[in-house]
């Protein structure tokens, strides 16, 4: 079964398998971690010291609460930050796609990796400020150019996996075309609180996962990697015939339907095609500020990435919205 890990500002720790089982159970057992005794700094480091985490998760110590730890992203960086555009087909349909969509990845500065509890802060310039909930995978090993990954061979290259917000500011996206900007600002990709260490028969249970994302309690998304175009094995495949990966990179694999940004009617885009770019650009985001879904001040997102049986779970992030002073 997968490990739940944890970062802090003094270490990594392993969630206890049994606070887990019996939270499964519906039993009232708070989460509670073990300290990992281990040199590592990064997250690269931590993968390749593995039997450390395992001893602390089997250590049959009490634990400290996990709700008395402060969380930080378990993905530490530097290091390369992935995603992919367009991956899920509730997504492509709001976002007006039909047919086959080719296969899309662009890249994050690694800076816009922040905690699972920190605010969202969004810059002064940005109006329409939109949220993804995605799953990452963690490599664990080397994936070089040329690389052919099949479905059996994901835990050779995956180390774990862990749930992120890929956030966009939808205003620079559009009107630049610039995936890079919109989506790197600093606090731009919530990440954690758990990164989960998966054994390979729990890579078997990834079309289970469902990504849930809610604003001030209300939800906004909600599918499993069931609506999933490019699955892990392919994207990784895909990704390598360009992009080299190592151990402790990131691969967002997309987002459900549900976002705030969805494309016009076809009516409307075919009206707008006629116009100026100027003039188009002005309609589209006169329309977009009567949209009530964009995320404003003061705004609460939750987002959680589970099993139905709770055997794999990343935890969940609770991230308030403000806009920078």
């Amino acid at each position: 079964m997968s490990t739940n890990v944890l970062r802090t500002p003094d270490g990594w720790w392993a969630v206890l398998p049994q606070a887990l089982d019996s939270a499964r159970a519906g039993g009232t057992t708070t989460e509670r971690a073990v300290r990992v005794e281990t040199k590592a700094v990064t997250t690269a480091e931590l993968l390749a010291d593995r039997a450390a985490v395992q001893e602390a998760a089997a250590s049959g110590e009490n634990g400290t609460p996990v709700a008395d730890l402060v969380a930080l992203p378990p993905v530490t960086t530097p290091c390369r930050v992935v995603a992919q555009m367009v991956n899920y087909r509730s997504h492509a349909k709001d976002s007006g796609f039909t047919g086959d969509i080719p296969p899309t990845f662009f890249r994050k500065a690694s800076g816009s990796v922040s905690g699972p509890h920190d605010t969202i802060v969004r810059p002064a310039h940005v109006k329409f400020l939109d949220y993804e909930v995605e799953l990452g995978l963690v490599m664990g090993a080397t994936l070089p150019v040329g690389t052919v990954v099949e479905e059996q061979d994901l835990p050779s290259y995956v180390a774990g996996l862990v749930l992120t917000n890929d956030v966009s500011a939808r205003d620079v996206q559009l009107t630049k075309t610039q995936f890079y900007e919109s989506k790197s600002y600093p606090t731009f990709t919530p990440t954690g609180p758990y990164l989960a260490l998966l054994e390979p028969e729990d890579f078997d249970r990834l079309i289970d996962l469902r990504l849930r994302l809610s604003v001030n309690g209300v939800t906004r998304q909600d599918r499993t990697l069931a609506d999933m175009i490019v699955r892990p094995a392919q994207a990784l495949t895909l990704l390598a015939r360009f992009q080299t990966l190592d151990p402790g990179d990131l691969l967002l694999t997309g987002t459900p339907g549900g976002t705030a940004l969805k494309a016009p009617p076809k009516p409307v885009e075919k009206i707008a095609a006629l116009l100026p770019p100027a003039l188009k650009w002005k309609a589209f985001f006169n329309g977009q500020a009567k949209n009530p879904l964009y995320l404003r001040d003061g705004d609460l997102v939750t987002a959680t990435i589970a099993t139905p049986d709770g055997r794999i779970d990343l935890g969940e992030q609770r991230t308030a919205v403000a806009d920078a002073t």
